[in-house]
């Protein structure tokens, strides 16, 4: 009997189960347009440089270069707080602020054109992966389907 059920039965029982979870498995990511967070960037005045993984993929490296002051003179307002999400999950991830450091992003008290800015996003676990859409909000600016590198 326990022959029969190891050998016959179990397997017979799996592959349906198999052949369902394959049924359901996504097929490729189409490919999200980056049209919206290019808008958003020029409406504010910054080109957004990229997105990368850093500190052994711990955090997330934000960098932005302000092209005109005036309409990106919200980024450095110390009331909003920028906020990380994942697109395909939803999860989200602030800035880390140590009490000794304080937040790890720039926040200076005047911009300057042409100059890179950084805003470091905690990434627990490596959760968000290279290839990942996230979108990033700070206040009521959203940058939408950055892809991680």
């Amino acid at each position: 009997m326990y022959y029969l059920i190891r050998k016959l039965i179990l397997p017979l029982c799996a592959l349906p189960l198999l052949l369902l979870t394959a049924a359901c498995a996504s097929g490729p990511r189409p490919q999200a347009l980056p049209a919206p967070a290019v808008t958003t960037a020029q409406n504010l005045g910054i080109e957004i440089v990229r997105l990368t993984q850093g500190s052994g993929g711990y955090m997330l490296d934000f960098r932005y270069r302000v092209v005109d002051v005036a309409k990106a003179a919200p980024l450095i307002d110390h009331a909003l707080i920028p906020y990380l999400v994942h697109e395909a999950s939803g999860a989200k991830f602030a800035v880390p602020a140590p009490v000794k450091v304080g937040p790890m992003r720039q926040m200076p008290r005047q911009l300057e054109a042409g100059r890179q800015y950084f805003i470091f996003f905690a990434n627990p676990g490596r959760y968000v992966k290279p290839g990942d859409y996230v979108t990033i909000v700070h206040g009521p600016y959203r940058f939408e389907h950055l892809k991680v590198e």
